[in-house]
């Protein structure tokens, strides 16, 4: 297949968005047999299958669904070309789409990712949330521009992207001041037997923590795991147990969550990544996360 007939694909992704060739036949006023075959042969050009048959439904293969998304820009572009060739006067504003892990906290998400939006050029910012297996599911069909991650790449992924290194920050213990004035002894004495709150096995400092646990032969009451680090602060401003949060945003939390702060955990750090498709970061806004990273919160 030298050329993309783009017929063709403006066909597959009404059917793919509309999961259904009557459904896409009536918004293209065509006959549906027109465009069963425009599939058919689209698919016959390309090589590979774009639907399967689940009952009366059709589904999008793997491959089909990595096209769609390819064909959701180029059509959406195509709409913003033409929304601007009618009004010279309209100034559209990039995207810039940022994944962000569960694991990594949304206090120091926020701060790096904030620059962004101060650029000369103006973004849109776009923020996906969610775990880093599936963001990189995302990076890989260039779904999103860049990752914050609490760890770099998994090197066994099939996946063109770079981990650039942030910063690091040590760890913290918070808690209620009420919870806070039930505890026995000094920190991290006080912890043994207290009410707890773990980052669950997503987060990458998850078995260090157990590990500095077992090493000071401190006992917690674990109530409870989270995947995700807002959740867990949410937990422990309501007083349910201690939690573990960046010492650079030690400040912020005692303010946000109304806690107070028990110590810091000797020798852990907390290390926070950016992933990109980019071996040297190069996009404005990349760079000035980056540059805010270095010169500020991880100074």
């Amino acid at each position: 297949m030298s050329n993309l007939n783009f017929k063709h694909l403006r066909y597959f992704w009404m059917v793919g968005k509309t999961g259904s060739i009557a459904r896409a036949a009536e918004q293209l006023h065509l006959a549906p047999q027109s465009i069963s075959g425009q599939l058919t042969e689209f698919a016959g050009a390309l090589g590979v299958e774009l639907f399967r048959r689940s009952g009366r439904k059709l589904e999008l293969t793997d491959t089909g669904r990595r096209i769609l998304s390819y064909a959701e820009t180029i059509f959406n572009t195509g709409d913003e070309l033409l929304d601007i060739v009618r009004d010279q006067s309209l100034t559209t504003a990039l995207a810039f789409r940022v994944g962000c892990a569960d694991s990594v906290s949304k206090l120091i998400a926020c701060r790096l990712v904030e620059p962004a939006l101060s650029l000369a050029e103006p973004l849109r910012l776009i923020c996906r949330e969610g775990r880093l297996a599936s963001l990189l599911a995302e990076l890989a069909v260039h779904r999103l521009d860049l990752i914050i991650a609490d760890r770099p790449m998994p090197p066994h992924l099939s996946v063109k992207g770079y981990s650039h290194l942030l910063g690091e920050s040590g760890l913290s213990v918070f808690a209620t001041a009420a919870l806070a004035a039930t505890l026995a002894g000094t920190f991290p004495a006080c912890l043994d037997r207290a009410p707890l709150l773990l980052p669950g096995e997503d987060f990458a400092i998850h078995h260090k923590l157990l590990q500095w646990l077992a090493n000071q032969q401190l006992r917690p009451r674990i109530v409870g795991e989270f995947d995700d680090s807002a959740m867990m602060k949410a937990f422990g401003q309501s007083g349910a147990g201690a939690f573990f949060a960046p010492t650079v945003i030690a400040r912020q939390v005692c303010e946000q969550y109304a806690v107070v702060e028990l110590g810091t955990v000797p020798g852990l750090v907390e290390q926070v990544y950016a992933i990109t498709t980019e071996r040297r970061m190069s996009h404005p806004a990349t760079l000035a996360i980056s540059q805010r990273a270095r010169r500020e919160l991880f100074a």
